[in-house]
């Protein structure tokens, strides 16, 4: 993925693609719950309310009806039809022909036309060996109980699978559930009538009471009973005969060849039933090693927290104590049009407790009031720099060209600082190997639902995950908001590149690969602003994601390097890669089989399975927000951030991910400014203006 492809508008018709895909997952999970009845269910038949008509009770078990005429027939003395119910079956129904064959006997299948789709050499054998084919309907549903759609399509999805197995057409239909003529009461017989209006011609069995040397026609399954039954029957010295249903009626087989296009579609039927079996077993799987993987996530993340915690408060005896760092410190603060927070920004950096301070504010090209606002605070601390307009990578990398001192801060331009954060973020950088040290961001407007669900994100998706990087050396971003870092190790990576769009986790990864560490320091705390409408979340998380896959993709090689660099290649690498990318871009189909559980399966499991992941996510959101110090009530908000705000954000990586595989570069987008980030900060400044702003 090179980071200078061409410059072009995002793409916009992969997202036709997208939802038509969706509708054929559903379509394809709908049909297979058909075929297993979990969708428009007929697996019983009901109990009979009235007799089959008298001309049709006369014993006999093959019946051709036409209007209100009912004509039956049986076989003749001494001849035997054998007929099996079901299969194919890959591993009976191939003893059942070997079984026929050493009796030279011929015999009647009849097919389930799923079945049959699912293991079309098997019927293409029992054709060529001479035996005929009739139809069990598709699923084996009860005619008498389903709908009028199942109904239809039980017995013309038959068709279509056995003409794509076997090239075949049938015109035998044995009714499931049924097995003397009559069994083919109430219901039943409607669907049998409905059946013959179609050409059909109904075989039943003989009652068992019939001998053999009577003339018969017996059924079987494709089982161990099956077979021992009819080999009982085979060996029988008073039948003459072993033939087919029609052969014993001394009628011309009702088994024909099939058109050419009625082959080609039930090949095409074929295709998409072997297709949609294999992905509805492979997302059943993925769902629950996806289900696995996120409470896997979760639990992990609350056992390092917990590690770092005990890191951070606990102190070894023996191990020397770091020195203090009171090193003067460069501030850097990028700007394009931020005269909505830089004052309240700049003024929270002077309100710091650290004595020693160079701010430079770099005026990135504004077209409004910003310069000017950051002249009339007319403090010395606090350096303009002026340039044309070149994107915040330029801006950072003019404020390290004016920086005097060896300790950088880097500060976004609507981002608020408590007194101390400054003094605790730049502490862990007493040790020699730290180049750079993570902050800790929290989202100051959030009075709406919106801020809401992004403080909880803050608090879940990042803080705690930070904590996680830390324990495991794989800080994969020191946010733009607040980072303090090494000068030198700055420019020993060449300074701040422009390369990706998120500027920040390149920066971190080039640190890594560079041989420093990076760690996180939660005492220092920031307030930043973050998007108040959908439309600007969009244009935020759309550029944070792509640019951490650009990020990704130029630092893959870190993977095989060795030292701090190679374990944050396989540890952060693997983990961006499972569960930020991979993981959301399959979320869209686990969420309809997840609705399909809920609407055709068993909707009790499912909303316990539901509530039982929510309750884990409970649990660790409330261990991160006491971690945080914020407040518990907060939590009201998650089960409702499940159904809105998580969906837009995998369609965020689903947008990122076709971007970058179609190679289109994007630009920055603008983020309405109304400089709320202050808003828990007691006296800062509460002036709120609103302005047109490069997003963070």
């Amino acid at each position: 993925m090179s980071p200078r492809h061409a410059l072009r508008p995002p793409p916009r018709g992969h997202w036709v693609l997208l939802f038509l895909v969706l509708p054929v997952v559903t379509t394809a999970l709908l049909f297979e719950g058909w075929t297993t009845h979990e969708v428009d269910a007929a697996r019983s038949k009901r109990p009979c309310t009235e007799p089959i008509p008298r001309a049709a009770d006369d014993g006999r078990p093959v019946l051709r009806i036409t209007g209100d005429r009912v004509e039956t027939a049986g076989m003749p003395p001494r001849t035997a039809a054998l007929t099996f119910n079901g299969g194919p079956d890959p591993t009976w129904t191939p003893r059942l022909l070997d079984l026929l064959r050493e009796h030279d006997a011929q015999a009647t299948f009849m097919l389930y036309g799923a079945r049959a789709a699912r293991h079309p050499e098997i019927v293409r054998r029992i054709r060529a060996e001479g035996h005929e084919i009739g139809s069990y309907t598709y699923t084996g549903g009860d005619l008498g109980t389903s709908s009028t759609v199942r109904s239809r399509l039980e017995l013309s999805l038959t068709q279509t699978a056995l003409a794509g197995a076997a090239g075949v057409n049938t015109r035998l239909l044995r009714l499931p559930h049924t097995t003397t003529a009559d069994t083919l009461c109430g219901a039943e017989w409607r669907a049998a009538k409905r059946a013959a209006a179609q050409g059909y011609l109904l075989v039943a069995s003989d009652h068992k009471s019939r001998r053999p040397s009577e003339g018969v026609i017996r059924q079987y399954s494709h089982t161990d009973l099956g077979y021992r039954e009819a080999r009982a029957l085979l060996n029988n010295p008073r039948v003459d005969k072993f033939t087919t249903v029609t052969a014993g009626l001394g009628r011309p087989t009702l088994a024909t060849s099939a058109p050419l296009a009625e082959r080609l579609k039930g090949e095409g039927l074929l295709w998409a039933q072997t297709l949609g079996h294999a992905f509805t077993r492979a997302m059943a799987w993925v769902l629950g090693i996806a289900g696995a993987l996120g409470v896997l996530r979760l639990v992990l993340l609350a056992l390092y927290a917990r590690a770092h915690v005990r890191r951070v408060d606990r102190h070894r005896a023996g191990t020397p104590r770091l020195r203090e760092v009171m090193e003067p410190v460069t501030v850097l603060v990028p700007a394009h049009n931020e005269e909505a927070g830089i004052v309240a920004t700049v003024r929270s950096l002077l309100a710091s407790r650290y004595p020693r301070l160079q701010i430079v504010v770099v005026d990135d090209g504004s077209t409004d009031r910003t310069a000017e606002l950051v002249e009339e605070l007319g403090d010395r601390r606090v350096t303009l720099v002026r340039q044309p307009n070149g994107g915040k990578p330029r801006a950072l990398n003019t404020g390290l060209a004016h920086a005097r001192h060896s300790i950088v801060v880097m500060v976004d331009a609507d981002t608020v600082f408590e007194p101390d954060a400054l003094y605790r973020l730049v502490q862990p950088l007493a040790h020699p190997a730290v180049g750079a040290v993570s902050g800790n961001t929290k989202v100051g407007n959030r009075r709406h639902l919106l801020g809401r669900w992004q403080h909880l994100e803050y608090v879940i998706g990042f803080n705690l995950d930070r904590r996680m990087f830390e324990v495991l050396e794989c800080m994969p971003t020191v946010p733009g908001a607040i980072g303090a870092f090494r000068r030198d190790a700055l420019m020993g990576i060449g300074g701040v590149s422009e390369d990706t769009l998120a500027e920040d986790t390149d920066l971190t990864m080039a640190l890594w690969r560079a041989g420093w560490r990076v760690v996180y320091e939660e005492s220092a705390v920031a307030w930043t602003e973050v998007p108040s409408t959908l439309r600007q979340l969009w244009r935020q998380r759309y550029r944070w994601c792509y640019g951490t896959l650009q990020s990704m993709w130029k630092h893959r090689r870190a993977v095989a390097e060795m030292g701090p660099a190679g374990r944050f290649g396989r540890r952060g690498l693997t983990y961006l890669a499972l569960f930020q990318i991979l993981l959301p871009l399959i979320a869209p189909v686990v969420d309809v089989f997840a609705l399909y559980g809920v609407f055709f399966r068993d909707p009790t499991q499912a909303l316990l399975v539901w509530l039982g992941f929510l309750a884990v996510q409970l649990i660790t959101a409330g261990y991160a927000l006491r971690l945080d110090g914020e407040r518990l009530r907060e939590l009201w908000t998650l089960p409702l951030q499940l159904f809105v705000y998580r969906q837009l954000l995998y369609l965020v990586v689903i947008q990122s991910v076709i971007t970058a595989l179609l190679g289109t570069r994007l630009k920055w987008h603008r983020m309405l400014r109304a400089g709320t980030s202050d808003q828990h900060l007691n006296g800062g400044d509460q002036t709120r203006r609103t302005a047109g702003a490069l997003s963070k």
